[in-house]
């Protein structure tokens, strides 16, 4: 009986182990089927076979990306957290030293960009020092194999197949395979461009044939230029100025009715736009910097409430917000900006 007992509890072992295989063989063949529907969607588009083949041939499903995917937060929390923590640890020294030294070392590069693209360097810098710490940490997961396997799982399945096709097409104009490693939802290169975006806004500004925002430093600052000059970005006009709001000022009738189809989290968290000279008018002052022209618009913004820090932001805090829709991250990149440049 024991004998028996012990053969059971071994072929129900070997039955348990068994089923996550026979799970994860069964996903590998759907994903394997799916990969075969992207390559002709990349044939129909006109990207060349040997591409489809040289990146799809070798590609497996990566739960890994599908499991961090899933982690992110789906909605508002009902608790905003106090920002100050947040600005500490985007808006540090090493970042703000690094983007200083950057400006002594490439002055010339610098001028050259923002004279061309109307973009200031702090910007530039804050961007990139905030997106990759300058470089130093851009991702390792292979694109191919995150973007695919994030397009398979299917909740958010043409963002990603759009973007695995961009990535192919990137192939196709010569990027080289080895380059394409990032974040594990796609981003990659010291601006953390997903492949849609390197393919609509990346600049070959050193002319050696490739936009290289992997190593380049003129490829990477004019593509990150580029990015905001397309986005609308107006040239002499600051992003936003730190002030001090009176303790009587009335909010009420400043909060906004309306209600943005981008990010309505977002901008919900602004006033109204007024004009800088009705701001100055209702004892708003600057804390620092220029005052910008009165007929300037600008919106109020307070992230942890009043008696606590507050800005007045212009059409190009948009901008930023442009690159990543968050608060929290386009105020740290024009803080960071400001202290860059300071």
């Amino acid at each position: 009986m024991t004998v028996f007992l012990a053969s059971i509890a071994l072929i129900l072992g070997l039955l348990c182990n068994a089923a996550p295989a026979v799970a994860q063989s069964s996903e590998e063949a759907g994903f394997q089927a799916y990969l075969q529907l992207l390559a002709a969607r990349a044939r129909a588009e006109g990207i060349r076979e040997t591409t489809i083949s040289s990146v799809i041939g070798s590609l497996t499903f990566n739960p890994r990306v599908i499991a961090l995917d899933r982690n992110q937060p789906g909605s508002a929390p009902s608790t905003i957290p106090s920002f100050e923590p947040y600005r500490r640890r985007h808006v540090d020294p090493v970042r703000i030293a690094g983007g200083r030294r950057i400006i002594v070392e490439d002055a010339a590069l610098i001028g050259s960009v923002e004279r061309r693209y109307g973009v200031p360097a702090g910007i530039l810098l804050g961007i990139w020092g905030h997106e990759s710490n300058y470089g130093r940490i851009t991702g390792d997961f292979d694109l191919a194999r995150s973007l695919a396997s994030l397009a398979y799982e299917g909740r958010r399945q043409k963002l990603f197949a759009d973007e695995f096709i961009a990535l192919l097409r990137m192939v196709d104009r010569g990027v080289p395979r080895w380059k394409l490693v990032g974040s594990w939802a796609g981003a990659f290169g010291n601006p953390q461009f997903l492949p849609s975006v390197y393919l609509r806004v990346a600049q070959d500004a050193d002319g050696d044939g490739l936009a290289d925002i992997w190593s380049s430093r003129a490829d990477t600052l004019a593509s990150i230029a580029n990015y905001f000059r397309d986005a609308g970005w107006r040239t002499g006009q600051p992003w936003g100025i730190a002030v001090s709001v009176p303790a009587t000022f009335d909010r009420t009738a400043l909060r906004t009715g309306l209600v943005s189809p981008r990010c309505p989290q977002v901008f919900t968290r602004h006033s109204r736009w007024r004009s800088m000279a009705e701001w100055r008018a209702m004892g708003i002052a600057p804390l620092r910097g220029v005052w910008p022209g009165d007929d300037v618009q600008a919106t109020l913004f307070e992230p942890d409430g009043p008696a606590k820090p507050g800005w007045l932001l212009t059409g190009n805090y948009r901008v930023i917000l442009d690159y990543n829709c968050s608060n929290f991250y386009a105020l740290s990149v024009g803080l960071l900006s400001d202290e860059i440049s300071r």
